[in-house]
C-alpha cells in the first residue's frame, strides 16, 4: 500500500509541474482516510516550508447531494495557505493551474477560538466577519472519478481562493439559510443557490469541522478563514471567461481567467 509521503510527494510533483496524475485509488483502492489525511497535511507543510502561512480551512462536500454523488456520509476538509489567496481584482493565471474550476462559498472570519464540542450557535459567536468567496479548485487528478481519499490526499482540491470586498457582521445579514447567491459564467445565469445549501446552514459545516479537529486534540483558531463549503456546482475557468458570483448583502466577486 502506498505512504503518506510518497502520495504528497506526487501531488506536489504534479502541481509543481502543471501535470495532472492518475488518482491514487486506481492502483491502491484501499487507501483509508487517516493516511489521505497525513498525505494531505503533508503537502499543505511543503507549502509552509517555503514560507507560506496557514491561513484557514476549507470544507467540501457539505451538500447531501455531493455527498450522496461520492457515496459518502460527511463533509471532507483542506487548509488554505497564504500562496492560495488571489488578491481582489486581481486576474487569475490559468498557466498556474491544471483544470481550474470556480464555486460560490460563504467564508467565516473567526474573531475567537472555536472547540469542541461546537454548534452552529457558538459558530457564529465566535464569527468576527462573513465574506463571499470563490473557491477555485484545481485537482491534481487526471479526471474527476476520484475516492474520498484522493480527494482528501489532494487538500480538498485546493487551487486558488478570491475574497469578496465586502466584509459583514452577522447582524447586517439576513439569516445565512437565505443568504442567496447568484453564479454567472460570462454574464449569464449559471446557477442560483441559498446558504442552506450548505449542511442546512453554513456554520453547521464549520461547526462540524471544529469537531472533528476536536477528536485530534485541535480547534480552529482565532484570526482563521474557514470556507464553508460550494453553494453550487463548479463551472469550469476558462482563459479570457469572467465567472461572477453575487450575494445577498456581501456583494460580488468577479473572477477573470488570463
Amino acid at each position: 500500500m502506498i505512504e503518506a509521503k510518497e502520495m504528497a510527494s506526487q501531488l506536489i510533483a504534479a502541481e509543481d509541474a502543471r501535470e495532472a496524475i492518475a488518482p491514487f485509488s486506481d492502483q491502491h483502492p484501499g487507501i483509508d482516510v487517516d493516511t489521505a489525511y497525513a498525505a494531505q497535511w503533508a503537502f499543505v507543510q511543503s507549502k509552509l516550508d517555503t514560507g507560506e502561512q496557514l491561513t484557514g480551512a476549507k470544507l467540501g462536500l457539505t451538500s447531501r447531494a455531493k455527498q450522496e454523488a461520492m457515496n459518502v456520509a460527511e463533509p471532507l476538509y483542506g487548509w488554505i495557505t497564504s500562496g492560495m489567496i488571489v488578491g481582489y481584482g486581481e486576474p487569475v493565471d490559468r498557466g498556474s493551474l491544471i483544470h481550474p474550476r470556480a464555486e460560490p462559498e460563504i467564508a467565516f472570519l473567526l474573531g475567537r477560538d472555536v472547540t469542541a464540542p461546537a454548534t452552529v450557535t457558538s459558530v457564529l459567536a465566535a464569527t468576527e466577519a462573513v465574506f463571499a468567496v470563490v473557491d477555485i479548485l484545481d485537482s491534481r487528478y487526471d479526471d474527476f472519478r476520484f475516492t474520498l481519499p484522493d480527494v482528501i490526499a489532494d487538500n480538498a482540491s485546493g487551487g486558488r481562493i478570491v475574497l469578496g470586498p465586502q466584509a459583514r457582521r452577522l447582524d447586517e445579514l439576513v439569516d445565512l439559510r437565505l443568504l442567496g447567491c447568484v453564479l454567472r459564467t460570462g454574464g449569464a445565469v449559471t446557477y442560483t443557490a441559498a446558504g442552506a445549501a450548505v449542511a442546512g446552514h453554513p456554520a453547521a459545516a464549520v461547526a462540524w469541522l471544529a469537531n472533528r479537529l476536536g477528536a485530534q486534540g485541535l480547534s480552529l483558531k482565532a484570526g482563521s478563514l474557514v470556507l464553508s463549503g460550494g453553494l453550487t456546482a463548479p463551472v469550469p475557468l476558462e482563459p479570457g471567461t469572467a465567472i461572477t458570483a453575487e450575494f445577498d448583502g456581501l456583494g460580488s466577486v468577479e473572477v477573470y481567467c488570463r
